[in-house]
């Protein structure tokens, strides 16, 4: 007898409540599924964006302000690619309350302290820029995400299919690729797992397949290959099953490289405008600058706002967009995010004796910064605090040079000197300025030096065993295929490839397992002795793995398995340096002009702005003097009557605009040749800083004395005991 729908009901709500009595089911457990997620992601997302969350949360609690449904629908998609926990709301109202705020509070205390309408429009174009770039920073933010995830795309695959060949589950190879990646892609797999422990998908596949359509206008063949993987699935025999996989693998590595092939060569001509609107145009445009100041009489503060402010920040876009079209490729980690005994090299270790101390480099740039820096500041402090001394230095500075030079060269303005001093203007201030550029780049370049060269020597030092790790990885699946225990193999290896990097790890692993009687695991992955602790390497470590689990199923799944994985890793490599061949030509130019093209012509502007403005306030000084002489000249006098932008502050903004955009362009560089690679463009970055800073220095420095002296030649030449040359009258 069939049973009515209330009695249905009723027997279900019975059996609930029995059920519920038993495991204690409570009603709000539905509920910690966010709190849950926001433990997973405070564990798994090491990322810094909490900042930007807390501060669109505030700013929506504030003033709620609701973006179109096309514009809403997007940044929802940007929060879920970043794992951010902002909604269109807070992102909106963030962008434009901090505009506001620019505009009102900063506007006004400019107008106040400068009296100048020029200052609040600086602050109304600074407050427009913010308010675009704050809108734009989750789509910035989620195009880093992607950057660094398609950096690692090619090794995720490779993971996947690696672990599939020998244990054909979905699941567990995705659990083994998020693993041994590292953030960000690990965490979109393992959120893809999680999405199935907490039941939004019934499935690993659906999980699988509502990611990748994140994916599939960014990286389409990534989204193909996992396809592949999982029609490998459905395979009614082994061998389709291992071709599936391994179409999987060629497709990605295929078509990564094809990708490659058209950015490199679309590449060419961004560059260049980069180059051409971030270095030459606006060095050039400072050459005429010492005449135009006369006639618009633009002051040192807004020179810097529009060049080390306004400048940079368009460069650094210019830049980003370079990145955002970058295909799926490869990219190295920071070693010390997963070898935490790496973490000491970031130190600078200092002996005394016996003794050693660990210090932090970052106290050391520090130091570095404010020796350079005060230095730098020493004729304006010695003009505020000692002027009567600074008067004295001149006076003698210029009787030994016969009245040409000045060192400070503080000179009074308006009628009879009544209206204050103006400067510096002299020689030896132009000098030291030279310190404060030199203190930004060479204090931030040591600090990234420090942090980061131990690290990549480690790094590369793995890299060289990953390049011939293949042949010894071909060697041991030959010998364990022979019959051989995996121990007498790894001995075997160990002693044909002596004196190799691959020989030593195996040597170290072959040591393990007879000295210390590890086992074959341990001796791999132990913490303190195992072999992986001296070559840290994610690739050699997955290999490892697979050797180990395969291990489990006898030496022919292990010979096979070690071969497939052999034969991957040369495919990999070779792939890696076609695409490294492609990006050559470009990241030559590039790093030619970091690293001379634009100190070189930094160097030159100022000597050339040095040499105008040193002219042109000599001329002011002596047409002064003539009198009448001066006036049958017309307007000559008021138009070298000024005394322009002083070289001092000049070749501040110069040198700081210069370390700046070597920051911006080193690190567009590293992330166009590498990737996502942080210790790489840490590295990378900080040598180019130290280097191009030094050299801006040493090149300005020469040019400015070789202009000075010239400019001091050319006005000793028209005043001939104090009355003007015929080349004047």
């Amino acid at each position: 007898m069939a049973l009515s729908e209330e009695e249905l009901r009723e027997l279900f709500d019975k059996y609930k409540s029995k059920l519920k009595g038993q495991i204690d089911l409570d009603e709000s457990s539905e509920h910690l599924t966010s709190s849950q997620y926001n433990q997973f992601k405070m564990d798994l997302v090491k990322t810094k964006k909490t900042w930007y969350e807390k501060a669109c949360s505030w700013s929506e609690s504030i003033l709620k302000l609701s973006p179109d449904a096309e514009t809403a629908r997007k940044l929802k998609e940007m929060a879920y690619i970043t794992h951010m926990n902002v909604t269109p709301e807070g992102v909106m109202s963030f962008s434009v309350l901090v505009p506001m705020f620019v505009f009102v509070f900063f506007g006004i205390l400019s107008f106040l302290i400068f009296n100048s309408l020029m200052a609040v429009v600086a602050m109304t174009i600074l407050a427009l820029i913010l308010f675009y770039a704050l809108q734009k920073l989750p789509f910035i933010l989620a195009d880093s995400w992607r950057l660094k995830a398609s950096s690692q795309m090619v090794l995720a695959v490779f993971y996947v299919v690696t672990y599939m060949r020998h244990t054909s589950n979905l699941e567990l190879a995705i659990k083994f690729a998020a693993q041994h990646l590292s953030p960000p892609l690990s965490v979109d797999l393992k959120r893809i797992l999680w999405d199935v422990e907490t039941q939004k998908f019934p499935s690993v596949k659906e999980s699988l397949d509502n990611y990748l359509e994140t994916w599939k206008k960014w990286s389409p063949e990534f989204v193909e290959s996992m396809h592949l993987v999982e029609s490998s699935l459905l395979e009614s025999s082994e061998d389709r099953r291992i071709n599936a996989l391994e179409k999987a693998l060629s497709v990605m590595l295929d078509e990564t490289y094809e990708k490659m092939l058209h950015y490199a060569h679309n590449l060419k001509s961004p560059i260049t405008m980069l180059h051409m609107f971030g270095i030459i145009l606006p060095l050039l445009g400072l050459v005429m600058l010492p005449l135009a100041i006369s006639f618009l009489g633009i002051t040192w503060y807004e020179l810097a706002f529009f060049y080390n402010i306004i400048l940079p920040i368009i460069v650094y876009f210019l830049g980003k967009a370079l990145l955002s079209s970058r295909p799926t490729g490869y990219g190295d980690v920071d070693i010390s995010q997963y070898h935490k005994d790496y973490e000491k090299f970031k130190k600078v270790l200092i002996r005394f004796g016996k003794s050693e101390f660990e210090v932090d480099p970052k106290y050391l740039a520090v130091g570095i910064f404010v020796v350079l820096f005060l230095i730098g500041l020493f004729p304006v402090l010695m003009h505020l605090f000692a002027p009567s001394l600074v008067a004295n230095i001149d006076a003698s500075f210029k009787d030994s040079f016969g009245g040409k030079f000045s060192f400070f060269g503080y000179v009074p303005t308006g009628k009879d000197g009544t209206g204050g001093v103006q400067g510096p203007f002299g020689l030896g201030a132009a000098i030291l300025s030279l310190f404060i550029p030199l203190a930004f780049g060479l204090s931030m370049g040591v600090y990234l030096l420090l942090t980061s060269h131990k690290l990549v020597e480690i790094r590369e030092k793995s890299k060289s065993l990953e390049q011939e790790f293949a042949s010894a990885l071909f060697q041991l699946a030959n010998r364990i295929g022979d019959g051989l225990p995996v121990e007498i193999a790894c001995q075997k290896v160990a002693q044909v490839m002596k004196g190799t990097l691959s020989g030593k790890f195996f040597e170290i692993v072959s040591t393990n397992l007879i000295q210390f009687g590890m086992g074959i695991e341990e001796a791999i992955f132990n913490k303190d002795r195992g072999a992986l602790v001296f070559f840290p390497s994610n690739m050699i470590e997955s290999s490892m793995k697979v050797l180990v689990e395969s291990a489990k199923k006898g030496p022919s799944a292990v010979s096979n398995a070690l071969m497939n994985v052999s034969t991957y890793i040369k495919e990999m490599h070779r792939v890696n340096e076609r695409l490294k061949d492609l990006l050559a030509d470009t990241i030559s130019s590039m790093k030619t002009q970091i690293s001379f093209i634009t100190p070189l012509i930094a160097g030159i502007v100022v000597g050339l702005a040095s040499m105008i403005t040193n002219i042109m306030q000599k001329l002011g000084s002596q047409l002064g003097q003539t009198g009448a002489s001066a006036q049958s000249m017309g307007n000559l006098t008021q138009i070298f009557g000024g005394s322009g932008m002083p070289t001092y502050y000049f070749q501040i903004v110069v040198g700081v605009y210069v370390v700046e955009v070597i920051y911006i362009l080193a690190g567009v560089a590293s992330n166009i040749e590498n990737g996502s690679d942080k210790l790489g463009e840490h590295y990378y970055v900080g040598n180019s800083l130290v280097k191009a800073t030094l050299l801006y220095v040493v090149i300005t420095f020469l040019v400015v004395l070789m202009f000075n002296l010239i400019a001091g030649a050319v006005t000793g030449g028209l005043l001939v005991n104090g009355t003007p040359s015929t080349s004047l009258t």
